[in-house]
Order: structure tokens, then C-alpha cells, then sequence
């Protein structure tokens, strides 16, 4: 009997003691551990726990494979919209300084890096002019970025002058060729000029200028500085508040080099109804102006339009006083601006005669 009672004791102290250490089973007899807590074994991002003498081992959870990050590419910021024949036209007289002159080969560069060049891309020249004028590159002379950016880091400026209408006639009949590198009209691909100036023209730029918007050219006209408004609007193309830009110095001309890469890569906004024609809207290279139903003229807003006879009422019904009155006020300002300029053309013809004195020549 006493054996018996002394088993029973035995069991049910193996089971209380199990019971007390939970899952950190031990003999009996056996010295207890001094802790139970051990450190974590650190695989990566996984937690194992440590084996320990003595302990069941519980089942170990496979550790997460390590998650990747989706590595973004970088994007390529060349345009891919339709070809085009792009021609810049830059002055280079003595008016731009050295460290601006650079700013516009940068612009330049800047500009190029925006576009999807190549051979059956767009294709890209530069005229430089002054007094002079000299065709950097044609259209034809390179199709990658590389080689048109080494050639515009090697322009030098021309000095004297500012001929802005020799300018644009060379490109005309020289640039915009295909002998030079320009598509034939039946591929119609668009050809677009950007013109950059900071002065007043020594030549005339009207006539020149309608005959390349004729031709199909596409005319942008940037002004820096002390360029002449007037001038920029008589070369550039219709609508002009998408044509003419003007910037206060040559240090702020990058700046245009974004909104150049919105018309250039943006979509077509007649397409997407993005546009405030009231009748037809019209895609051009880098925009888009509003043409009206045969009847109708454009109003002065070049969104919406009016019936040719209500349009001369209104012109009619207008008061003649304050039309007159306007019309001597425009006058007197044009005459005081012409002699100001005269002033002012004989002053610069002095200085360069001076300069030349100066010179020796």
C-alpha cells in the first residue's frame, strides 16, 4: 500500500511541476535555469528564437521572404509627339553679353533635351545672327542630342547688328530647304521657328516674316530685356498670346523652357475639346488657334465670333469722337516713339564709331 501511495506522490509532483513551468519542461533533480527569457536571434528581417537545452522546441514559422521595393526607371523626358522641322534663330549681337549668350546656348540645350530627336524624328538647326547671319547646323547635319548639344556649346556670337529680318529670310531660304535637311510637304511634318532677340530690328520683319508664315512656318518669337514688343508681334504667328513670350533677363530664359515642353509634348487640344473656339479650332505644332464659319469673322477675344454685318454695325454704331480722339492719342505716341528711336539709332551709330576709333579700325 505504502508503495502504491508513494508512486501516486511521485506523479503528482512530475505534474505539478510541469504544470508551474509551463512549456519549459525539465527533469526532476535537474538544476533549474536561471531565466527563462532569452534573446531573439535576429535573421534580416525575421525573429528566431533561440534554441534552448532542456526545451521542446516549438514549431518555427518559415521566415518571410524579404519584400523588394519596385525600383521606378527614370523617365524618359524627350518628347514623343508628332516630328517636326524646328529651326532657332538666335541673336548674337553685342547687345548680349558673353554670360548671356551662354544662357541661351543652355536654353538651347535644355530645348533639345526635351525633344524625341533623329533622323525620322524631329530634326533640329541654328541660325545665329547679328549684323550677319551663319547657319550653325542644318537640319540634316545631326540626329542625336549629343552631337546638336556639342555643336551649340561651340557657338560664338556674331557682335554688331541686330538683322532679324536676314535672319528669318535666310531661314526661309536656306534652313527650312530640303536640300537642308526639311521634309517634303507631302510627309506634313510641321516646320517651327523660334526666334530669341533682345533688341530692336535693323531691317524690316514684317514682310519676311508673313512670307514664312505663308510658307507654312510656324513663327514663336521670344523678346529679353529691351526687345521691341511691336516687332515680336509682327513676326510671330496668330494667336498671338501663344506666340509671343517676352522674359526680363536672360538668366530667367530657362524658365520658358517648360512651358516649350508643354506645347511640344502636350496633347492636341482640339481633339480633346480642350480649347474655347465657339466655331473650329485649329491644331498647329505646338497649339492650336480658333477659325470661324465662312459668314463670321473672329472677335478680338480669337475665341468667338460674329456675323460679318453685325460686327460693321457695331463698328458703326461706335461713338466717332471717341474713336478719333484715340486715334490722334495713338498717333501722337507713334510719333514720339519714332523720334525717340531715331535718337536713339543715332546715338548707337555714334558710340560704334567711337568704338572703332577706339579700336583702331
Amino acid at each position: 500500500m505504502k508503495q502504491i501511495l508513494s508512486r501516486a506522490v511521485l506523479c503528482l509532483s512530475g505534474f505539478l511541476m510541469v504544470a508551474v513551468n509551463g512549456t519549459h519542461y525539465r527533469m526532476y533533480g535537474l538544476p533549474p535555469y536561471r531565466s527563462y527569457f532569452f534573446p531573439p536571434v535576429v535573421h534580416g528581417s525575421s525573429m528566431l528564437p533561440l534554441p534552448r537545452h532542456g526545451a521542446l522546441a516549438s514549431p518555427l514559422h518559415k521566415p518571410e521572404e524579404p519584400r523588394t521595393l519596385p525600383v521606378q526607371k527614370p523617365r524618359d523626358t524627350a518628347c514623343k509627339r508628332q516630328p517636326m522641322d524646328l529651326v532657332f534663330i538666335i541673336d548674337s549681337s553685342r547687345s548680349v553679353r558673353p554670360k548671356e549668350f551662354e544662357k541661351v546656348k543652355t536654353f538651347l540645350s535644355e530645348m533639345i533635351d526635351t525633344l524625341d530627336t533623329g533622323e525620322r524624328a524631329t530634326r533640329v538647326s541654328v541660325v545665329n545672327y547679328a549684323s550677319a547671319v551663319k547657319i550653325e547646323f542644318f537640319l540634316k547635319t545631326y540626329f542625336t542630342k549629343a552631337e546638336m548639344k556639342k555643336a551649340v556649346s561651340a557657338i560664338t556670337p556674331l557682335s554688331t547688328g541686330t538683322m532679324t529680318g536676314l535672319a528669318i529670310q535666310t531661314a526661309l531660304e536656306e534652313a527650312f530647304t530640303e536640300a537642308s535637311g526639311a521634309r517634303h510637304a507631302s510627309f506634313q511634318i510641321p516646320k517651327v521657328a523660334i526666334i530669341v532677340t533682345d533688341g530692336r530690328p535693323q531691317d524690316g520683319v514684317e514682310d519676311i516674316a508673313a512670307r514664312a508664315r505663308a510658307s507654312g512656318i510656324e513663327i514663336y518669337a521670344v523678346g529679353v530685356d529691351r526687345a521691341d514688343l511691336r516687332s515680336l508681334k509682327l513676326m510671330a504667328s496668330r494667336p498671338l498670346d501663344d506666340h509671343v513670350f517676352y522674359v526680363e533677363t536672360y538668366g530667367v530664359i530657362e524658365k520658358l523652357t517648360s512651358m516649350f515642353r508643354l506645347s511640344l509634348c502636350g496633347v492636341d487640344a482640339c481633339a480633346l475639346g480642350k480649347h474655347d473656339c465657339e466655331h473650329a479650332c485649329v491644331p498647329t505644332a505646338l497649339s492650336y488657334y480658333c477659325r470661324c464659319h465662312d459668314g463670321y469673322t473672329l472677335n478680338l477675344d480669337n475665341k468667338t465670333c460674329s456675323r460679318i454685318e453685325e460686327a460693321r454695325g457695331i463698328a458703326q454704331t461706335e461713338d466717332p469722337c471717341k474713336c478719333e480722339a484715340l486715334v490722334a492719342f495713338q498717333q501722337k505716341v507713334n510719333a514720339y516713339i519714332e523720334s525717340l528711336t531715331t535718337k536713339l539709332d543715332e546715338a548707337t551709330k555714334k558710340l560704334q564709331v567711337y568704338e572703332q576709333r577706339q579700336n583702331g579700325i
